[in-house]
């Protein structure tokens, strides 16, 4: 039931009329339902939880908090697969390396000969008056790989002779490719021709220019080098061999295998 009042301009104003209005609860529910589906007038409906409350701002945080951590889960997921992957692979790669480097390969001098030697008189290069020597040397390496999943890719350094600190002779060996639990003989030509000796030399002789044979002490310098591809490219282990030998040159030897060249031979690892 509504009172209605009516305005009035004097001060005698009309009675109050009573209008007594009746609703069904027909049209209560009719009207309410249209409101619904026309939207509630503009205003958002959102889904209340159970028990009818309405939402709180820390509800609906935590909601799209769970929603963030369901969408990002299979990202996470991918990150720790693949960092587990590289972290096995590492793993593996690094327990390959250290088991190469068991593997390192055999060298060691099988012989030396020395097939010609000879001393005279000459000039160098810009024309001072000197002693010149010549010689020809063949050098034998024995060389293994007793590597047994990967194979080694083989190289050297110049064989050296050095009369003191005088180089007077070299060689150079090809490189070569060794295969597991394999190896090899190397022939190596050590030659050096009319190499000025000067100041150094001026004691040396040979049977052409003196009346006895030559005894010429001389060191045999060089550095062995060995690369291993133990997985591809990703995984190479490399190995240093420097190889030393403190020997003599006897002309009345020549074309004979120098003695005991195992104990005048000495074998470091390293560059240097």
């Amino acid at each position: 039931m509504y009172y209605v009042m009516s305005p009035s301009s004097t001060p005698n104003a009309s009675p109050v009329h009573h209008y007594q209005i009746h609703h069904s609860r027909e049209s209560t529910t009719g009207r309410f339902s249209g409101s619904l589906k026309n939207g509630g007038g503009g205003l958002p409906w959102q889904k209340l939880p159970h028990g009818g409350a309405e939402p709180s701002c820390g509800d609906l945080e935590e909601e799209e908090e769970e929603e963030e951590k369901d969408g990002g889960s299979p990202v996470r997921c991918y990150a720790c697969v693949l960092v587990s992957f590289v972290l096995v692979f590492m793993l593996f790669s690094l327990i390959l390396w250290g088991a190469s480097k068991s593997y390192k390969p055999i060298i060691h001098i099988k012989s030396m000969v020395f097939e010609s030697y000879n001393i005279q008189a000459g000039m160098d290069y810009t024309g001072v008056p000197t002693k010149m020597m010549t010689l020809n040397s063949t050098v034998r390496i024995v060389f293994y790989n007793p590597a047994t999943f990967f194979g080694i890719h083989v190289s050297s350094s110049p064989l050296s002779l050095f009369f003191y600190d005088l180089p007077v002779a070299s060689g150079h060996m090809g490189e070569f490719y060794q295969r597991r639990k394999s190896g090899r003989i190397l022939n190596i030509a050590v030659s050096g021709n009319q190499i000025p000796l000067y100041g150094g030399g001026s004691t040396l002789m040979s049977r052409s220019s003196g009346p006895s044979s030559a005894v010429v002490p001389l060191n045999l310098t060089f550095v062995m080098r060995a690369r291993a591809h133990v997985l591809g490219y990703l995984v190479k282990s490399k190995f240093y061999r420097r190889v030393k030998c403190s020997l003599y040159l006897r002309e009345r030897r020549l074309g004979k295998p120098i003695r005991n060249i195992a104990v005048a031979c000495e074998y470091h690892e390293g560059r240097k």
